[in-house]
């Protein structure tokens, strides 16, 4: 792999910032030097100080989750741990997920489902960031997640093999809806979420995710 560091198009911060999606400064850490740092070091600061970090090209970019935005990606679980355990069709996972989509790029989805054929051998594996790409991925916006962000994670993810996407913003209380990386469609909360064509069957009422938010 191409460190970032030593890339030619890489003159300047603002230039790591805009290849990263125009995040904030203050999620990109600054050690281990951006384009040095690994799997090894998402795994470490996890352990050592409790922050979660996705690995984009080198460098470590601290997961943005807020209150209530981990309480909307807990109802969003727990709708599909009750459709998908008692059928036995995979596992789901919460904000703390680490996933390899590709070598050298560990994202975090806030919730994902992978269904029983894509975990190796039908079960969970040891290893703390797995390579797995799930069906289903979602993403609940936060106050510090850009366009340009979400627009190269949206790419990422269907690069990879996701077959369903869900962005969720809190703000506008909307769900946006993506089976490729550019059709999208836009839901409000008077409109329900269903689970084709990943899960057939699944439906969850927009409005219930934002009902306790101020």
């Amino acid at each position: 792999m191409t460190l970032l560091a030593s890339s030619p198009n890489i003159l300047t911060v603002g230039d790591l910032l805009d290849r990263l999606g125009n995040v904030p400064p203050g999620r990109v850490r600054y050690y281990p030097l951006p384009g040095t740092a690994t799997e090894s070091d998402v795994i470490d600061i996890e352990a050592r100080e409790n922050r979660l970090c996705e690995l984009v090209d080198g460098v470590l970019v601290e997961k943005a989750m807020g209150f209530n935005e981990s309480y909307v990606a807990l109802l969003i679980a727990t709708a599909l741990n009750n459709f998908v355990v008692p059928k036995n069709l995979g596992i789901v996972t919460g904000e703390a997920g680490m996933m390899r989509l590709f070598p050298g790029l560990v994202r975090i989805p806030d919730v994902a489902f992978v269904s029983r054929g894509r975990l190796p051998g039908g079960r969970l594996s040891t290893d703390p960031i797995p390579s797995l790409v799930p069906d289903l991925a979602v993403e609940v916006i936060s106050e510090s997640n850009t366009v340009n962000e979400m627009t190269r994670k949206r790419g990422e993810y269907f690069k990879a093999g996701v077959a369903l996407l869900w962005f969720v913003d809190p703000k506008r209380r909307t769900v946006s809806v993506y089976t490729d990386p550019e059709n999208q469609r836009v839901l409000n909360e008077a409109q329900t979420l269903a689970g084709e064509p990943v899960l057939p069957g699944f439906t969850l009422e927009i409005k219930s995710l934002f009902t306790e938010l101020p």
